[in-house]
């Protein structure tokens, strides 16, 4: 089912946090068609200057606002009466949600049971009863692997693995996938589920992984890996995601999930070396880079590895990722050595 038969207005939501606003610039600089509203809570993870490319395009609106807030939902519907809503917006970060994992469970649970009870009243008359105008709206919910818990030294997830969530963070996705998915089997709105792995490239928020260890490299401070640096990730450039989302948008089947990965695994000792090697090149000083690597006490219910099996998305709907993990650090190094020089 495609959704491109007309000019499209999307409800974005996240759009100001890091693959948000890369699919965002995606969306606006190679389709003519589609207009988008960015709602953005703007907390510490979403970033305006992100969006600096497009912030003058007449095709792009942003409104600082919650997701949980049911009256601010249901007036951007009923002024812009959204034939698609992509839902980013969550609060992601793991060690926050051991933290406080309140949080957690209000924006990715309740604020995704919102935005999906707003669009249903909007487009649907009742159960199984789309109105007139609305048989190709469609709602996609962008969720995580970590919703799957962890796996060992082999095997990868697949869309049929059965969820196991360890953290509050995972288990608020899993919830709101749960909740996504209810809402095909009960109503038959046409919704949609992508599960992807670990994202790096430009506008990753600074607490990450990835630019942690660049901007502790040219600091010169200590880089700090978790426990013994052997939790292996699969690594997935953002734009190669951002692909893959509006490809999952535009011709998946509703009440279907994609898992998106990028056949990268590392593990983070790993990721760290590769940095630190492509930093004594670009930006030499007296001593390697990775001198600087430290290990530091590991987090709680750290998972060991997560590897995606991106086999459907690539049969079903023609996916590929353009960039490998060499190529991407390349790409995403250079951006925040841009980023950093003045600071």
């Amino acid at each position: 089912m495609s959704i491109t038969m007309k000019h499209n207005t999307l409800l974005i939501t996240g759009g100001a946090g890091f693959i948000g606003s890369n699919f965002i610039v995606h969306l606006l600089e190679n389709f003519q068609d589609i207009s988008i509203v960015n709602l953005d809570k703007l907390t510490y993870a979403g970033e305006l200057s992100n969006l600096n490319e497009i912030a003058d395009n007449d095709r792009y609106y942003f409104v600082e606002g919650d997701i949980c807030n049911r009256e601010l939902v249901e007036e951007l519907f009923q002024k812009h009466q959204f034939n698609g809503v992509i839902h980013f917006a969550a609060e992601s970060h793991v060690d926050n949600s051991i933290k406080n994992p309140a949080a957690f469970i209000e924006t990715n649970v309740f604020g995704t049971f919102n935005l999906l009870d707003v669009a249903k009243n909007h487009w649907m008359n009742g159960p199984n009863q789309i109105k007139s105008g609305c048989e190709y709206n469609r709602f996609l919910h962008i969720s995580t692997d970590e919703v799957y818990g962890t796996l060992g030294e082999t095997g990868l997830f697949t869309e049929t693995t059965p969820y196991a969530p360890n953290s509050p963070y995972s288990a608020s996705k899993a919830s709101s996938d749960f909740i996504v998915r209810s809402y095909f089997h009960t109503y038959g709105m046409n919704v949609v589920t992508t599960n992807c792995s670990n994202n790096y490239g430009p506008k990753q928020h600074d607490e990450k992984l990835i630019p942690t260890i660049i901007r502790k490299a040219i600091a010169g401070e200590n880089i700090p890996i978790y426990g013994d640096g052997k939790n292996i990730r699969d690594w997935l450039y953002v734009l190669d995601h951002c692909k893959g989302i509006h490809l999952a948008f535009q011709t998946g089947k509703a009440g279907e999930t994609y898992n998106i990965g990028g056949k990268n695994e590392r593990n983070n000792l790993d990721i760290a070396h590769t940095i630190c090697e492509a930093l004594d090149e670009l930006k030499p000083k007296a001593t390697a880079y990775k001198e600087q690597i430290t290990f530091v006490s590991d987090r709680p219910g750290h998972d060991f590895r997560y590897a995606i099996d991106a086999t459907k998305i690539e049969t079903d709907l023609g996916w590929k990722a353009n960039e490998n993990f060499e190529s991407g650090i390349k790409k995403t190094i250079s951006w925040y050595l841009d980023k950093y020089k003045n600071k």
